[in-house]
């Protein structure tokens, strides 16, 4: 049964449906905050492409938002996996993609932005459009943030990913990028928004503050990332929270195009966002980056023989590299000019 929008009308189905539910101590589907009751976003906001003097506008939105949306944004860690997740009501529940929540019954450590860690478990997950629903078992009430309806999204609207990029790290708040809706249907949301393991789960707001999906599958490129679409939890709310795992895999979710892990080689380098050059803010844990002695700081000048100015170069680069591909990697280190012969690996399954 679903509790989406095709329920919308029948009131004298829906109420014992609900009251069975409440019965089980499963709470109801959470209900979108309506377009009537936000404030108008800015007119610079909407514009296909900003001007110089919309920079400013756009840049206090996004501050303002990630005031109401941080403290809801989670780590999560299932047994050794890492992944990201959003919390959505005050006592109980965290959503996540179904390939971080997997099987139902999990214990869950759930980690807010300030290392408070909480205990949960994993409940259902639909496999065949990747969306996994956890329980808080720890008392509340926790921070959460509203969700909106994803069927009214337009192509091109601002759009921010959030989340904890090769897994939490203590003293740093969850990593944010702004971008656009490049495409949304009723079962994938795509958007130019950078994914890195990790991030896996962690939810996509609207310049509202709202959820309007979870991130599931990082692409070949920038401009391929996919996200879960926010209504396909309403839709299959009371699968998700019975505990069901329910679906098919993932592989005709694109028409054959799937969002599988990358197949190009795995560095485990995360970009410095405010520099210009190819600077280093992060190596994630056991990477072929880290093992090789590349450290945080350093800037990437050369992969082989290809000189590296942005880190889109570096991208693109090893975007023709594969698994087990030896490179060498030139940095500049303090003034200092150091090579690593680097073994990629295979993407991690976060």
């Amino acid at each position: 049964m679903k509790l989406g929008r095709g329920w919308r009308g029948r009131p004298a189905l829906l109420a014992p449906i609900m009251l069975a539910l409440v019965c089980l101590g499963v709470q109801a589907a959470p209900t979108p905050l309506p377009d009537g009751k936000l404030k108008p976003l800015p007119p610079a906001l909407l514009k296909a492409t900003p001007e110089a003097e919309d920079l400013a506008v756009i840049q206090d939105q996004v501050k303002a938002v990630l005031k109401k949306v941080i403290p809801a944004t989670v780590g999560l860690r299932i047994g050794p996996a890492a992944g990201s997740g959003v919390i959505i009501s005050a006592d109980v529940y965290v959503l996540t993609a179904g390939h971080v929540s997997g099987a139902p019954d999990r214990d869950v450590t759930i980690i807010l932005p300030d290392g408070k860690t909480l205990k949960g478990k994993t409940l259902g997950a639909n496999q065949g459009i990747d969306s996994g629903l956890i329980k808080i078992t720890d008392k509340g009430p926790f921070p959460f943030v509203p969700i909106a309806e994803s069927r009214k999204l337009k192509v091109g609207s601002w759009t921010l990913a959030i989340g904890h990029p090769g897994g939490y790290k203590k003293g740093r708040s969850p990593v944010v990028r702004l971008g656009k809706i490049l495409s949304s249907t009723n079962r994938v949301i795509q958007t130019d928004c950078t994914l890195v393991g990790g991030d896996s789960g962690g939810p996509l707001f609207d310049l509202h503050g709202r959820v309007i999906g979870i991130h599931s599958r990082i692409g070949m490129t920038i401009a391929q990332n996919y996200h879960v679409p926010i209504d396909t939890y309403r839709e299959t709310w009371d699968r998700l929270a019975s505990g069901e795992v329910f679906g098919g895999g993932l592989g005709g979710l694109f028409g054959g195009g799937a969002p599988r892990r990358p197949t190009n080689g795995y560095l485990g380098v995360i970009r410095d966002e405010k520099a210009a050059n190819c600077r280093i803010a992060e190596v994630s844990r056991n990477s072929p980056a880290a093992r090789a002695g590349i450290k945080e700081g350093d800037v990437i000048t050369k992969v082989d023989d290809q000189k590296i100015e942005t880190f889109d170069d570096l991208r693109a680069y090893l975007g023709r590299r594969r698994p087990d591909d030896i490179v060498v990697i030139t940095v500049l280190r303090d003034r200092e000019t150091l090579s690593f012969r680097v073994k990629l690996d295979r993407f991690p399954a976060e």
